[in-house]
């Protein structure tokens, strides 16, 4: 085995996101917890009392913020933002599988990234991506690269389904998909990254919401949020999250989805 200094380490964590509005199934849902490093990490879903999605989220405590491991020189020898990256895996199984999903996310996908990834100087830094995924855990692993899926890569969604501003990036990703950054990121206009807001997509769909959120600042920020970039129109019909937390309480960091509204497909 390859010291863990040599490689790309990061953590898959997948729980699945479902609810059918039962307002008997109202409260906090809370996923399998997974080992991660030192600690642990799960994921969860609130249901407000009228049986609508309050908010979903990830939860890592902080053994597990303080134990993955950080490369203790600058040198990337990783390839990066792949789900091949030499690494560790984590998987959780699937929580309260229940049918005609309202939200419209069916799991989440957290990579631990110790020597960040490409383009240099801006999203190089130790970090974690939180992808909350529309697709099916098997979907997401049958994504080729751009030359076995290079129509499907590049059958991109209509702009109307995106934010404002937001680019494709031109990374046609494996076991991921495209990813479509906001133009005027701070972290594309000249300040450090700290935390961004990506959307995924693949074969004409938008499938992933991401937050991605460098270590520092999960560390270091007890209380944070922001807007999450909305689109003029949705492919399905559901309740959609607008804001986007980190929240440190009781030795655990919260990465939620919060202040969700309901949209319809237009």
């Amino acid at each position: 085995m390859k010291k863990i200094s040599l490689i790309a380490l990061f953590a898959i964590i997948l729980v699945s996101f479902t609810y059918n509005g039962d307002s008997s199934k109202k409260g906090l849902l809370k996923g399998e917890e997974v080992t991660v490093h030192n600690g642990k990490g799960w994921a969860w879903t609130k249901i407000n009392k009228k049986g609508a999605p309050e908010q979903i989220g990830f939860t890592l405590t902080d053994d597990a913020l303080n134990s993955v491991p950080v490369p203790s020189g600058s040198a990337h020898t990783g390839s990066g933002h792949d789900a091949h990256g030499g690494g560790h895996e984590y998987w959780i199984a699937k929580f309260n599988p229940v049918a005609g999903a309202v939200i419209p996310f069916n799991f989440v996908l957290l990579n631990w990234n110790p020597y960040g990834h490409p383009p240099a100087n801006i999203y190089d830094k130790p970090h974690f991506d939180f992808h909350f995924y529309s697709q099916t855990p098997e979907e997401v692993m049958a994504i080729g690269t751009y030359e076995v899926d290079s129509l499907k890569f590049n059958n991109v969604p209509q702009p109307d389904y995106f934010p404002v501003k937001y680019v494709n990036t031109g990374h046609s990703i494996p076991q991921m998909g495209s990813h479509w950054v906001d133009a005027t990121s701070s972290e594309l206009n000249g300040k450090p990254f700290t935390e961004t807001f990506i959307y995924g997509s693949f074969n004409g769909e938008v499938t992933f919401y991401e937050p991605m959120i460098t270590l520092e600042f999960l560390k270091n920020q007890k209380k944070y949020e922001r807007a999450i970039p909305v689109p003029a129109k949705f492919q399905e019909t559901g309740w959609y999250p607008t804001s986007m937390k980190v929240v440190k309480h009781d030795g655990q960091t919260e990465v939620i989805l919060d202040k969700f509204v309901y949209r319809q497909k237009s």
